[in-house]
């Protein structure tokens, strides 16, 4: 079996600036941007875009991704924490929270390109997600800080009835509320 041919230095860097762009393209301008301008953005020619994305489609697959691969790794360095005992569960799910909301915020401009363009599956990253947020939650439970009834569907209500088309204060305010319902009473 052969191994995937590795990309040299300047094509990294080219990948880079493309992906770059393209969030930043769709971010303002919206899944209808065209590839010649995001090229443009990212100081490359449209042949190296193609080259790298044959379609828009890749492009914002590819974004998406990257993205997805951060958050998931945000989540799953999280479980790990409280997995050490260095944290406590329920701090670090408030923290989580928090960052992930605001990350949708961030990036709704370049999920609903992902949207339109049907560039979506991405069901491993998520099982991947959901696994370290049910450690997080069996963690929080055990240490009686979360109802004994959550569950990761809870977690997953929470994401998508985040208000992400509000400013930061009500999202903040509207986070404590969802989460203090699911704390225990003390």
């Amino acid at each position: 079996m052969s191994q995937p041919r590795q990309l040299r230095s300047d094509a990294v860097r080219n990948r880079q600036k493309i992906m770059a762009a393209a969030r930043e393209q769709v971010t303002v301008h919206g899944p209808d941007v065209a590839m010649e301008a995001i090229a443009a953005a990212a100081g490359v020619a449209v042949g190296t875009l193609y080259r790298h994305f044959p379609t828009k489609t890749d492009l914002i697959a590819a974004v998406l991704r990257e993205q997805g691969e951060l958050m998931v790794g945000d989540v799953e360095e999280t479980a790990a924490r409280i997995d050490s005992g260095t944290a406590p569960a329920m701090a670090e799910l408030r923290a989580l929270a928090t960052r992930v909301v605001d990350h949708m915020a961030e990036d709704r401009a370049v999920k609903a390109a992902a949207h339109a363009l049907g560039a979506t599956d991405h069901g491993d990253l998520e099982a991947r997600a959901f696994g370290a947020v049910g450690r997080i939650i069996a963690a929080a439970q055990a240490q009686g800080a979360l109802r004994p009834d959550v569950t990761t569907d809870d977690f997953a209500l929470l994401l998508t009835t985040a208000p992400t088309d509000r400013p930061a204060a009500v999202r903040a305010r509207w986070l404590e509320v969802f989460l203090t319902g699911l704390a225990t009473q003390r």
